[in-house]
């Protein structure tokens, strides 16, 4: 069989956050201090790195790097396409020691879609590498299964936390269609193949049948947080309630209280710290497409050109006769 590759593969880009860093410092004192400052500065810098690079050489240990990956999750857990990819390139390249910050963003999605991300991120503990999930605004339901299987979780004060539950609902057209005279027929083997549904008439038995099965989901959502934080009071906090910050760290939701951001400035001063950014390449109709809107924009803007410049000349006008 012929092994026939994906039309658009996945590409990866790597930002090297502390030299980005670094730039933007050194613009902000130039523009701030002057380029004496910065030469000095610069100096400094150069100094500081000679003296790590002496160190570097006389441990035997390597130094620790660092990861950073983003998730924002939505309701079918999408994201996992690209964070499957950048876990497994971890995996295979970094050495054991290392940490792998997730930015992790969600409010919760579907059962099977949430499961696959969070065992992702066991992939990580189960090779080695510590593991921290920083959530700026939210990690609940689903986003908090993946959350909760971090050596740490760092939250900002005021990040929505927890909703560790299980919802289900939908809507009967059953009533509507009986007063239409519309009949509505399901053919089934097995006998719960099909428990509530949609369109036919649900009966006492189908609703306890599926509440029994979305009992035994929450069943399953505790016991794995249980697994990876076994000191919470799940009593108290799987109840499907959410939580803001600082009282989600009273209830040990959360291991701290912080920005994503601050926290990996201060890693900086330490260590290497990298953004990893995966995404599908392109096809060539899809760059075909993004090449017409861009011909379809230019051409507006070239419309627009003569009245711009004339509102351009005016108001220099303006600017030279006051």
């Amino acid at each position: 069989m012929l092994f026939h590759p994906p039309k658009n593969p996945v590409e990866l880009k790597v930002l090297h956050l502390n030299k980005n860093q670094e730039k933007r410092r050194e613009d902000l004192m130039e523009a701030t201090q002057g380029k004496a400052a910065l030469k000095q500065l610069k100096k400094s810098m150069a100094k500081k790195a000679k003296k790590a690079l002496k160190n570097k050489a006389k441990s035997k240990s390597k130094a620790a790097q660092v990861f950073v990956l983003d998730f924002d999750g939505d309701l079918k857990a999408t994201a996992v396409k690209h964070l499957r990819e950048e876990i497994s390139t971890l995996i295979s390249t970094a050495n054991k020691g290392d940490e792998v910050i997730v930015r992790l963003e969600s409010s919760g999605g579907l059962v099977h879609g949430y499961g696959l991300a969070a065992a992702q991120l066991v992939r990580l503990k189960e090779a080695g590498l510590k593991l921290t999930v920083c959530v700026d605004k939210v990690a609940a339901s689903g986003g908090y299964m993946m959350a909760c299987v971090a050596d740490q979780v760092i939250a900002a004060p005021f990040a929505v936390i927890g909703s560790i539950g299980v919802v289900s609902q939908l809507p009967n057209f059953h009533k509507w269609l009986k007063n239409h005279d519309v009949d509505y027929e399901m053919f089934t083997a097995g006998d719960y193949k099909r428990t509530v549904t949609v369109f036919g008439e649900n009966d006492e038995e189908d609703r306890a049948k599926y509440q029994e099965e979305l009992e035994q989901t929450h069943q399953l959502f505790k016991h794995f947080v249980n697994t990876y934080r076994p000191t919470l009071d799940l009593a108290k906090v799987a109840t499907g309630e959410h939580w803001y910050g600082e009282d989600a760290l009273a209830l040990n939701l959360v291991d701290n209280l912080q920005t994503s951001d601050s926290y990996i400035l201060e890693l900086m001063d330490s260590s290497q710290v990298y953004a990893l950014h995966s995404r599908q390449k392109p096809t060539l109709a899809e760059k075909l497409g993004l090449a017409q809107a861009a011909e379809a924009t230019l051409n507006v803007a070239a419309d627009k050109l003569p009245e711009a410049l004339m509102r351009f000349d005016f108001n220099s006008r303006l600017n030279i006769l006051k």
